[in-house]
């Protein structure tokens, strides 16, 4: 869509919703097409939940958001190998097809994250957040950048820079309602990751993510305010509704979905169990508003960048291109942990 479409089209007050949904984890099962199938009853479960919850808050809804995980879990003692064999799924698969199947039923941009196999690198995975608009198209995907536990884009830097360019490991999409960036899981404690989308104009951040809830503060939970504050965005964030099939017990993950304005308030936020109550107005008049007014708020206006820009060109910490050749085990990541962490204590950042 071109930006003269995209205006032309543009919806400027609307309803999100972080809805709130058990995982239905996939590590217990062996056979390859009991997991799809399991997958495929995982998508019409959760195009129910969004038809039903749509019926009911108002078919003003036009973005959902789902949690991190919601199709497979996550791994758990299975070998990267073994892991992209079991629960990724293809770029063009039929899973993304039902997903962009239910966009296209109810008019909506659906989000979520999910384990996904790239042709590029076919000995990898990539945790991937993806937009589906209401054409059914993928419109946007980001790869989670910081794991300690799977594959990612830095990893293998120089050849996805190659691929993808910057654009592709910070995208952003322009769409009918609004400017949107990606964030998954843990990265929402990472302030550069949502600075960059911040600054290449995202004016909403969707968080699927997988976490403790409490009724204390997480640190997650202060990321989130602190993100939306420190860039004058919305974050609407999704959490699972606890993980089924298991062994950790199943509402560790449970609660605290939530839309967050630009100015850091909790507009929305779901108690435990499967939920749609964490749904709100998205503003996005009063947005543009803000981010124009002058003054000591207009926290986006105020960076003074090239004073950052020295540090981090001059210290690396996690080094790029760690897997660039080599066959990924799960044992490379706290390797590589416990050797930057040596490094740090080498060079006094750490003591």
């Amino acid at each position: 869509m071109t930006r003269n479409e995209v205006e032309e089209t543009s919806i400027l007050s609307y309803r999100a919703l972080a809805l709130q949904v058990t995982c239905d984890a996939v590590n217990q099962l062996k056979d390859p097409s009991e997991i799809r199938a399991k997958m495929m009853e995982t998508i019409e479960r959760v195009s129910l939940q969004i038809k039903a919850s749509m019926n009911f808050i108002g078919k003003d809804t036009k973005l959902i958001v789902l949690p991190e995980y919601f199709l497979t879990g996550f791994p758990m003692g299975e070998s990267i190998e073994e892991w992209k064999n079991k629960a990724c799924i293809e770029m063009d698969g039929p899973e993304y097809e039902a997903l962009g199947k239910i966009a296209q039923d109810q008019q909506i941009f659906l989000s979520g994250n999910a384990y996904e196999l790239d042709p590029h690198f076919p000995d990898l995975y990539f945790q991937t957040s993806f937009l589906i608009d209401p054409s059914g198209d993928v419109v946007l995907r980001y790869r989670r950048l910081n794991s300690l536990f799977a594959p990612t884009p830095h990893d293998v830097w120089d050849e996805y820079l190659e691929i993808y360019g910057i654009d592709g490991v910070f995208p952003v999409a322009e769409t009918a309602i609004g400017n949107i960036g990606l964030i998954a899981s843990e990265e929402i404690l990472y302030p550069e990751i949502a600075r960059s989308m911040a600054l290449k104009g995202a004016e909403i951040l969707l968080h699927s993510s997988s976490e403790v809830a409490s009724p204390q503060l997480t640190q997650k939970h202060i990321g989130r305010l602190a993100r939306s504050i420190e860039n004058m965005t919305y974050v609407v964030s999704a959490n699972s509704a606890g993980m089924s099939n298991i062994p950790i017990p199943m509402a560790s993950t449970d609660g605290s979905s939530a839309v967050i304005d630009y100015r850091g308030l909790i507009l929305a936020e779901a108690g435990p169990g499967e939920s749609m109550v964490a749904n709100a107005e998205i503003d996005l008049a009063a947005l543009r508003r803000a981010r124009q007014r002058p003054g000591m708020g207009n926290i986006l206006s105020r960076q003074r960048l090239e004073l950052y820009a020295p540090i981090y060109s001059d210290i690396s910490v996690y080094p790029a291109n760690s897997l660039a050749g080599k066959k990924p085990e799960r044992s490379h990541f706290i390797q590589s942990q416990l050797e930057v962490i040596e490094n740090l204590k080498k060079s006094s950042v750490i003591k």
